[in-house]
């Protein structure tokens, strides 16, 4: 009888356990309480191209410009001309004043550097950077006119590193822009290739 009693008690007590629990699992809770940043939380989507004029009136603070002072991936060591217009050489001349952000090459970069000039300037100024590449070839090749001769001649080998980037940015006379196959970092270190290789000749004389 005992033993009957018991079992009876303790069949309560699990009915009991049963109840609470799911009385406690559809007792969801449907309000969050204080939400620390609720713009974070529960961003609103609103299309990239949108009008975003009227979003201020909202409480909204978004006005779908970059954050000031940030540059985009891919945009670092920024150029401060713009291509001159045609007949005008003003930011040609001024990109003189340009200094190279990179002051030296690393064993890593300088390999690298030299592929990225084989493959984008070599074709013309030749793998010595004496212009005669495949594409000029003694004269013998599909490219009539002679490319620079980047070591060897002194009007190259005296044009600063600004006006080298703003030729290579924006292309100059039957040079195209290499803009879209080089980024602003890998022109500026195939420039930092070219005065090193144009010091070396020199220092070798």
């Amino acid at each position: 009888m005992k033993n009957k009693n018991k079992m009876n008690i303790s069949l309560l007590f699990a009915i009991a356990f049963v109840a609470v629990a799911t009385v406690s699992c559809n007792d969801i809770k449907r309000t969050p309480g204080s939400v620390y940043m609720p713009d974070m939380a529960y961003s609103r989507a609103y299309e990239t191209y949108a009008d975003h004029s009227n979003l201020a009136e909202k409480g909204i603070n978004y006005n779908n410009l970059p954050v000031a002072g940030t540059l985009a991936r891919g945009k670092e060591m920024p150029f401060p001309y713009a291509k001159d217009a045609v007949g005008d050489s003003t930011n040609y001349v001024a990109s003189k004043s340009v200094v190279n952000p990179i002051d030296s090459l690393s064993a890593k970069d300088l390999a690298e550097t030299e592929r990225l000039y084989l493959i984008n300037c070599g074709i013309c100024h030749g793998a010595t950077l004496n212009g005669n590449g495949p594409l000029y070839k003694d004269g013998n090749g599909p490219y009539a006119a002679k490319p620079a001769t980047l070591v060897g001649d002194a009007k190259y080998e005296n044009m600063p590193a600004g006006q080298m980037f703003y030729s290579v940015a924006y292309g100059k006379n039957l040079m195209g822009s290499y803009a879209s196959q080089l980024s602003r970092h890998q022109r500026w270190m195939i420039i930092k290739y070219i005065k090193n290789k144009q010091a070396a000749a020199k220092a070798a004389k």
